[in-house]
């Protein structure tokens, strides 16, 4: 694992013995599809969907299986899920970084978030205006997004260095942890405040909430009307008033016993026992830290507290005068936010920067859910072509309709798409090289906690598999089937009363398995690392020589036999 910044690695170098095929390269990812365990079948939406073109794919001499979880994607610990975004820059590099989980909890643990320029400037600005310090992100210890942790500890630091008043707005997961449970967390965090405002004479209170799929934290602006509802919760203190954060969430439980932390309704915190001013409106003169380490949730909430007067995401109203901060960075390419706690890893010499450089044509492709993930994530945290005349990018825009109500997603368009440019980079006399694609379906229905949805889900993508398993035998190329990370393999925890739904990730390994049309048994046979120890990283030395390249010096080992 790396700590340090990346440095530059040589140019790719020919392969002594493979060749590249006709056709093109493509490494397929079906987000959020896992290897479950064999004693908890009956909620493996994986394993109960029909999946034959998956189980011949697994069948193959190439089947085997990755970790996509803990140190093996750059988290703390091996107790830490995996996450589309670290898997994907697994994936893309080539080797593991330590990501923003374990960067962030190494500059908490070391106080070196505290002796940074931008700390003290937020700290600064509060002091000299007499304002809040607001924090705002995902209150869970899911470490995809944040981590509860991390939030108690800068409050207290603000506390022992003198921030008089402090305001949190809570975003409810129930998606990276189980799906009512934020009064465990909203129960942590008001003893910490109650604490603090008693042991240092502080005002430090929760201001507002909201479920993370409803309000703010909006992917690929696929809808701002989630971003402008936080801002109008979070800045305005436009929304239903309660007395505290808990009467809040038990009340709104209580009016729907369907829904989850991830949708419930925005809500403010006021004075007065709930019916008076809110007791923590967004003002000029406050510092605002954004305390979600992932980026893709992240950047729509920054860029409208940072964009000047060409912001067109939604109509903000008179915007506060305010000094902002992420916990890092959220997009390089952007500079988004201008200011951030801790620094992103950085990743040079990508699987998708090498091949650029060697002259190769490449295509990525998803559904707007996951565009970001074969872009961005995928270049190490770069969303531009490193050869604009050599890369396509294409985006297949999402619904926006329930998703457990469509859980086909826009598979089959993905699919229709990737086979359409392929053979039209065919007939330009410009062949596509490599091709990496991801379908959401397995992610993002694994995520409702319905198992039904998430077997048809599962069911959608194995369709899609056929499909291209027969364009790859069409045009000589060669597939390669895995996944990011576990979700629908495991859609319960515990067992008899103790039985909940899950609609998080998993600690499960997830599928690898090549279909190359040249070898007479219908792949490769593999070597190298053992399951036990091979993981996501490995998957693009594999490519990289599946494509007549050696691979890389420093990248992890390819696992195909010599």
């Amino acid at each position: 694992m790396s700590d340090s910044p990346a440095t530059s690695i040589a140019p790719l170098r020919p392969h002594a013995e493979r060749k590249a095929p006709d056709g093109p390269v493509v490494c397929v990812v079906m987000d959020g599809v896992g290897i479950g365990k064999p004693d908890a079948v009956d909620g493996d939406a994986v394993a109960l969907a029909r999946t034959p073109t998956l189980d011949w794919l697994r069948g193959l001499p190439s089947g085997t299986s990755l970790r996509a979880h803990g140190t093996a994607v750059g988290m703390p610990s091996d107790k830490d899920m995996g996450n589309s975004e670290v898997g994907h820059n697994a994936l893309g590099a080539g080797r593991v970084f330590d990501q923003g989980a374990a960067l962030v909890e190494r500059a908490v643990n070391s106080g070196s978030l505290y002796a940074g320029e931008v700390w003290r400037w937020l700290l600064d600005g509060v002091r000299e205006s007499g304002e809040a310090l607001h924090f705002m992100g995902l209150l869970s210890d899911g470490n995809i997004h944040s981590h509860i942790d991390h939030l108690l500890a800068m409050l207290r630091q603000a506390a022992s260095e003198g921030v008089k008043q402090a305001r949190v707005h809570v975003l409810t997961d129930g998606r990276d942890v189980p799906g009512r449970s934020t009064l465990e967390y909203i129960d942590r965090l008001e003893a910490t405040l109650a604490e603090l405002n008693a042991e240092a004479g502080v005002d430090y209170r929760i201001a507002s909430g909201g479920g993370r799929m409803l309000i703010t934290m909006d992917r690929y602006e696929a809808e701002w009307a989630m971003v402008e509802r936080g801002w109008k919760t979070h800045v305005r203190g436009e929304a239903r008033k309660f007395a505290s954060a808990r009467q809040a969430v038990e009340t709104l439980y209580a009016e729907d016993e369907n829904v989850d932390d991830q949708y419930l309704p925005a809500f403010v915190v006021a004075d007065e026992g709930g019916v008076g001013d809110p007791v923590g409106p967004i003002r000029d003169g406050a510092s605002v830290v954004f305390f979600n380490f992932r980026g893709d949730r992240a950047l729509e909430i920054t860029r409208a507290f940072e964009e000047g007067e060409g912001f067109a995401g939604f109509e903000r109203g008179p915007v506060p005068k305010v000094r902002y901060a992420g916990m890092m960075q959220y997009d390089g390419d952007l500079a988004l936010p201008t200011r951030f706690l801790v620094d992103p890893p950085a990743i040079a010499s990508s699987m998708g920067e090498l091949l650029a450089a060697a002259g190769k044509r490449q295509l990525a492709i998803a559904e707007t859910h996951k565009y970001g993930h074969v872009t961005y994530f995928w270049n190490g945290n770069r969303s531009e072509p490193f050869a604009p005349e050599l890369e396509r990018y294409v985006e297949i825009p999402s619904q926006l309709v329930g998703l457990d109500e469509r859980p086909w997603m826009r598979a089959a368009e993905v699919t229709d798409r990737l086979i359409t440019e392929v053979d039209a980079a065919a007939r330009a006399g410009a062949p596509l090289d490599f091709v990496r694609i991801n379908y959401a379906n397995g992610d993002m229905i694994g995520h409702t906690g319905a198992l039904g949805p998430t077997i048809m889900a599962v069911e959608a993508v194995d369709l899609c598999l056929g499909r291209l398993v027969a364009a790859t035998r069409r045009v000589g190329g060669v597939l390669v089937v895995t996944a990011d990370h576990g979700n629908a393999d495991q859609m319960f925890d515990g067992a008899g009363d103790a039985r909940r739904v899950r609609t998080s990730h998993t600690l499960n390994p997830v599928p690898l398995a090549i279909f190359d049309p040249r070898e007479s048994t219908g792949g490769p046979v593999l070597t190298g690392p053992g399951s036990a120890e091979a993981g996501l990283a490995n998957v693009a030395s594999t490519c990289l020589e599946l494509l007549g390249f050696a691979a890389p010096e420093g990248y992890a080992p390819s696992l195909l036999r010599r």
